[in-house]
């Protein structure tokens, strides 16, 4: 783990369970880049409001792939701050009683200032980190974005100030009572499995054979 940690804060400190919580570094942007999308919080016209999104992070800020016609987007950057959310589910954890039985999951509660990227150089490095985000290598193997897709893209900088994880993995938590009960217990884990990729017909596609690309093959053969 790193010398530095990003709480217990005061909107970040884990309450419940707090055995479960993290507040390193390096733990917490290990979940952070490990999740394939996050979810930001925002108030729209009173009401509470989640979108799901893309992300991706460059030392202690963490950026927020949008839309420029995004209202939940608008209103973080109008707040000033913002709070973001990754959970990574990584299975059952199945105790004795259904009282004790929960999942296995990493999360990541995010909260900082936000600013907007407008630079046309700063939010083409960050379009391009966003893909490869998803998939590394991806990239270098696509045409470049082009200005009109830099203007409708709307990006938020999050600097992550103060940060909390939530780890809960291993042997279940039964109740002493429950030990010798004949009922079984145990871990069933979970992972994301890609499965053989199905190419485009249309295009150049339907007249020459084009290879699946290095990014993608990297993905299949590293699972």
């Amino acid at each position: 783990m790193s010398d530095k940690t990003l709480g217990p804060g005061e909107h970040t400190r884990v309450v419940r369970l707090p055995k479960k919580a993290n507040y390193d570094e390096k733990v917490i942007h290990t979940i952070l880049d490990e999740a394939r999308m996050c979810h930001v919080a925002g108030v729209v016209g009173g009401k509470a409001m989640a979108l799901p999104t893309l992300h991706a992070r460059k030392g202690s800020t963490l950026y927020l792939h949008g839309s420029q016609s995004n209202a939940i987007m608008k209103s973080v950057l109008l707040s000033g701050e913002a709070f973001v959310t990754v959970t990574h589910y990584d299975g059952l954890r199945l105790a004795r009683s259904g009282f004790e039985s929960s999942i296995a999951y990493r999360s990541v509660v995010v909260f900082g200032p936000v600013s907007e990227v407008t630079d046309l150089e700063e939010k083409r490095e960050c379009l391009d980190m966003f893909v490869d985000a998803i998939l590394p290598g991806r990239a270098g193997e696509v045409r470049p974005m082009n200005e009109r897709e830099l203007n409708l893209t709307f990006i938020l900088a999050v600097e992550i100030n103060e940060a909390s994880a939530k780890i809960s993995a291993g042997p279940t938590d039964d109740f002493e009572y429950d030990i010798d009960l004949p009922i079984w217990a145990g871990v069933v884990p979970s992972k994301l499995v890609f499965t053989d990729p199905v190419p485009n017909t249309d295009g150049a596609m339907a007249t020459c054979e084009i290879e699946v690309p290095p990014s993608v093959r990297r993905l299949l053969e590293g699972q």
